[in-house]
């Protein structure tokens, strides 16, 4: 049930602003969805903990001297090692080093912009480094730094953290995140949107996304105000422009000594570069095709205009035969097999609404590559694997991914730059919990992976979900370094989604170190040497 992610590079691009996918492939469901709900049936996530206590320390390059507490039960590395078959294993030994980061739990800061327990922070950091992770992702939350004003930044409790990661000899990848946090998958905080765009959307709901019953999603701002003075005088894109400048010289020495290594800038909900097309809230549930996000009066004004320049005025509007968020494709008129979907109005329809999404990840990442010239950007793409074997991938298309059977709708993407997730999830997992979702999440991993790696765009992944078991690092690891690839093909980094107390328990860390070996093509010790 986890979901991991892809990014690629943007400043290996210089003539344009390349978007580094950083794509979430759901396992089974999005990250909208709740946890508890599917984790059972997913099969993939599976936590291990116990009670007794034991000591690791650290000292650079894998030695250890110093102690810090780990939790855990007693199981010797033998004993984990036996409980996988080694006729399953392979031996990443040798193989090219993909450099790993571990997210940091989302209230790490608080909303007063505080370190919320720096010195618990920085004994898990120690023992993150005693396995040589090389550095960890943290969210800057707009919904905290611009909290209560335009332009009043309060990056205070960001630096303290950052300083204590710089003094660990830690990378570190910054997310800016452009949503509110709080309703989707490993959500256990609420950071709204600032208050004064909450004041702003309050008499002009028309600055969020909406749905065709004319029902708002607050979680981020609709890109039919990317070009609308509407926020006090400045456009959407502006005001996102300003806060990474803003950023960028508040930690000028962090980038000028090569701590801060990635960029990642968040494009629509969860920070993913979609439509809200499967909001939980407005009762959307696993494996519903979702609903067209586009009926705000910014996106229906520019509809519009689409279908008179075309000459065709009546195209100006959404399908109205493509059912409700929890339908099926064959259960509605433009989805089903031979649907509207295909026809003269659909294709113009699709094609307007998914270069809505294009348009706007080329603006922010051309206005992140200003801001952050010289450093590696990197965006979120998540993978909408549910109704994949269907003609129409009708979940797809409301996300605003063209991707039906006979056309590729990640090559355009791609063109930007992507970070996807689904890494670690097979697809007989999907057919055993839904098999009438017609899921397919590896096709779609191979489908963007190869979209990126034919116009040779390096890709990051991560998962989505906590994963503790070697079934699923295994995956994860197969997926980074494909086997018998001719060209060597590999992810250029992996971001483990998150630190918590069970990922530091005995069992499950002793798994999360073999992985991290891996991952960075060292031996391992309980594998059969081929």
């Amino acid at each position: 049930m986890a979901v991991s992610s892809v990014r690629l590079f943007n400043n290996l691009y210089p003539s344009r602003a390349s978007l580094i996918a950083y794509s979430t492939l759901h396992s089974g469901f999005p990250n909208s969805l709740g946890y508890n709900s599917f984790r059972v049936k997913g099969g993939l996530v599976s936590s291990i903990s116990g009670s007794s206590r034991v000591r690791a320390s650290v000292k650079g390059k894998g030695e250890r001297t110093e102690d810090y507490p780990l939790a855990g039960d007693s199981t010797d590395n033998k004993k984990v090692a036996e409980s996988w078959p080694r006729s399953l294993q392979r031996d990443f030994a040798g193989t090219p080093y993909v450099p790993v980061y571990v997210m940091l739990p989302l209230g790490v800061i608080d909303r007063n912009c505080e370190l919320v327990d720096p010195e618990g922070l920085t004994n898990q950091l120690r023992i993150l480094k005693s396995v040589n992770v090389d550095g960890v992702m943290i969210d800057c939350w707009w919904g905290i730094v611009e909290a209560h004003a335009p332009q009043t930044y309060n990056w205070s409790g960001y630096r303290r953290l950052f300083q204590i990661v710089r003094d660990l000899g830690l990378k570190l990848q910054v997310v800016m995140s452009f949503h509110e946090c709080g309703g989707n998958v490993g959500d256990d905080v609420n950071i709204p949107l600032p208050q004064w765009v909450r004041e702003i959307g309050d008499s002009n709901p028309d600055i969020y996304f909406t749905d065709r019953e004319g029902r708002s999603n607050t979680e981020c701002l609709t890109w039919g105000i990317d070009k609308e003075r509407v926020l006090r005088g400045r456009t959407a894109v502006e005001v996102y422009f300003d806060y990474m400048r803003n950023f960028r010289v508040e930690f000028d020495d962090f980038f000028v000594s090569g701590v801060i290594a990635e960029i990642e800038v968040g494009m629509g909900p969860c920070g993913e570069l979609r439509y809200p097309s499967y909001p939980v809230k407005h009762g959307w549930k696993y494996p519903g095709i979702g609903e067209f996000q586009c009926y705000d009066k910014y996106l229906m004004k520019r509809l519009k205009k689409a279908a008179e320049i075309r000459g065709l005025t009546f195209w100006g509007r959404a399908p109205d035969n493509s059912g409700s968020y929890n339908s099926a494709p064959h259960e509605t008129g433009f989805f089903r097999d031979g649907g509207d979907y295909d026809s003269y109005y659909g294709r113009f329809f699709l094609n307007w609404y998914s270069q809505i999404l294009v348009d706007h990840g080329d603006r922010v990442l051309a206005l992140a590559n200003l801001a952050f010239e010289g450093t590696c950007i990197a965006a979120k793409l998540s993978g909408i694997h549910w109704w994949y074997k269907t003609a129409s991938h009708a979940a797809e298309l409301t996300s605003g991914f063209y991707n039906p059977a006979h056309r590729d709708g990640y090559a355009p993407i791609a063109a930007i730059a992507l970070n996807f997730t689904c890494v670690e999830l097979r697809t007989l997992n999907q057919h055993e919990g839904f098999p009438e979702a017609m899921a397919d999440p590896e096709g779609l991993v191979w489908q963007v992976l190869n979209a990126a790696w034919d116009v040779s765009i390096p890709v990051a992944s991560e998962n989505a979900l906590p994963c503790y078991d070697r079934e699923g690092y295994n995956k994860i690891l197969e997926n980074a370094k494909p086997r018998n690839d001719p060209d060597g093909r590999h992810l250029s980094a992996f971001t483990y989604l998150r630190l918590n107390p069970a990922l530091i328990e005995r069992r499950n860390f002793v798994e999360f170190e073999r992985f991290v070996k891996g991952m960075h093509g060292e031996a391992i010790s309980d594998l059969p040497l081929n």
